[in-house]
C-alpha cells in the first residue's frame, strides 16, 4: 500500500509540474513554433548585400521551419531604424533580425545616442556570412592599381569624393582607415539604404571611389561599369580571379570583410532560438545555397552555439570601437 501511495505522489507532482509549465507563455510558445509566417527585418535597401543574402535565405530557411519566411526592408539611419524597430518586436521568434558590421558593431561606438545595444537587446543566433568588400573606381578613373590610385590621389588632396553606405558602415571605416595608411585624403558621400545604392551612384559618376561589399558590386566589376582594384578576402575570389588581393596590394591590415549575424529580440524563449538556430545552420549547409552565396562573393560562416555568436558579436563590438576612435569617424 505504501508503495502504492508514494507511485500515486509522484504521479501527481509530476502532472502538476507538466500543467506549471504549460502554463508559462515561452513554453507553449515553443511548442508549437512556428504556427504563422516569420519576419525578417532587414535594415538596408533591396539590392545591398544584407538584402541578397536574406533572400538566398529566404524560401529553403522557410520550408525547414514550415512557415514562410517574410523579408522586411527598414533602411534609414545608417541601420538605426530597422534595428530599432526589431528590437522593440516581441521575443517571441516571429520577428528576425539580419544585422551587419555595421548596425551591430559600429554604430553603438559611432552614435553616442544610439537607443540599441545589440548584446542587451538582443540574442545572437548565429553568424551567417562574411562577405568581403572591393576597391573600386569609376571605370573611367584614370588609375588601374592600387599603387596608381594612391599616387593619383596624393597629387589630388580633396578632389575627389568616396560613397559609403552610411556613416557607421564597415566600407566607411575602411576608407578613412585607408586614408590614413596611404596619406590621401577623400570627401566622404554617405547613402541612404545600404551598399546598392551607393554602387548605383558611383556608377551614374556621383562619386569616384569605395570599399563596397562584393555582392553589391560583383556584376557592375564584371560589366566593367566599375573598375576593381583590389578585394579584401584572404585570397583571390573565384568570380573575379584577376582582382589582386588588397595585400598583394600592400595593405594587408585592411583584409577583411563585413559580416552578418541573425538575432533575435531580448526575452525570446531559448527553445526558440534553438529552433532557430538549427533551421539556419541547415539552410546554410544546403549545397544550392551556398553556391547562391558565393556567387554573389558571401563566404558562409556560422557559430557553434548562440553563446559563441554572443562571444563573436562582443569581440567585434569592442574591436570596432577601437577602430572609430582611432579613425575619428564621426556620423555624417
Amino acid at each position: 500500500m505504501n508503495a502504492q501511495i508514494k507511485n500515486l505522489w509522484i504521479f501527481v507532482f509530476n502532472l502538476l509540474v507538466v500543467f506549471s509549465l504549460c502554463g508559462l507563455p515561452g513554453y507553449s510558445q515553443a511548442q508549437d513554433y512556428p504556427n504563422k509566417p516569420i519576419k525578417m527585418i532587414i535594415p538596408f535597401s533591396p539590392g545591398g548585400a544584407s538584402d541578397l543574402v536574406g533572400r538566398i535565405l529566404q524560401t529553403k530557411f522557410g520550408d525547414l521551419l514550415g512557415q514562410p519566411l517574410i523579408i522586411e526592408n527598414k533602411p534609414g539611419a545608417s541601420g538605426n531604424i530597422g534595428m530599432e524597430l526589431a528590437a522593440k518586436s516581441a521575443p517571441d521568434g516571429y520577428t528576425l533580425f539580419l544585422g551587419n558590421i555595421g548596425t551591430m558593431a559600429i554604430n553603438p561606438a559611432l552614435y553616442p545616442n544610439i537607443k540599441v545595444n545589440p548584446l542587451r537587446d538582443f540574442i545572437s543566433v548565429t553568424e551567417v556570412v562574411d562577405v568581403p568588400s572591393a576597391l573600386v573606381t569609376t571605370a573611367s578613373f584614370p588609375t588601374s592599381t592600387v599603387a596608381e590610385l594612391v599616387t593619383y590621389l596624393k597629387a589630388n588632396p580633396g578632389k575627389f569624393n568616396f560613397a559609403s553606405p552610411g556613416s557607421g558602415s564597415a566600407n566607411r571605416l575602411q576608407t578613412e582607415r585607408f586614408m590614413g595608411l596611404t596619406g590621401t585624403k577623400l570627401v566622404h558621400v554617405p547613402y541612404k539604404g545600404g551598399a546598392g545604392p551607393a554602387a548605383v551612384g558611383m556608377v551614374g559618376g556621383e562619386t569616384q571611389m569605395m570599399f563596397v561589399t562584393l555582392s553589391s558590386a560583383q556584376e557592375f566589376i564584371k560589366s566593367g561599369r566599375l573598375k576593381g582594384l583590389a578585394v579584401t578576402s584572404p585570397s583571390r575570389m573565384p568570380e573575379l580571379p584577376n582582382v589582386p588581393t588588397i595585400s598583394e596590394a600592400g595593405y594587408k591590415d585592411l583584409t577583411g570583410g563585413s559580416w552578418q549575424i541573425l538575432a533575435v529580440p531580448t526575452g525570446t524563449p531559448r527553445d526558440i532560438v534553438n529552433k532557430l538556430y538549427t533551421a539556419t545552420i541547415n539552410t546554410l549547409m544546403l549545397p544550392e545555397v551556398k553556391e547562391k552565396l558565393e556567387k554573389q562573393g558571401a563566404i558562409v560562416v556560422t557559430s557553434k552555439s548562440p553563446e559563441a555568436a554572443r562571444e563573436f558579436l562582443s569581440n567585434e563590438t569592442q574591436r570596432w570601437g577601437r577602430v572609430v576612435k582611432e579613425t575619428g569617424a564621426t556620423p555624417d
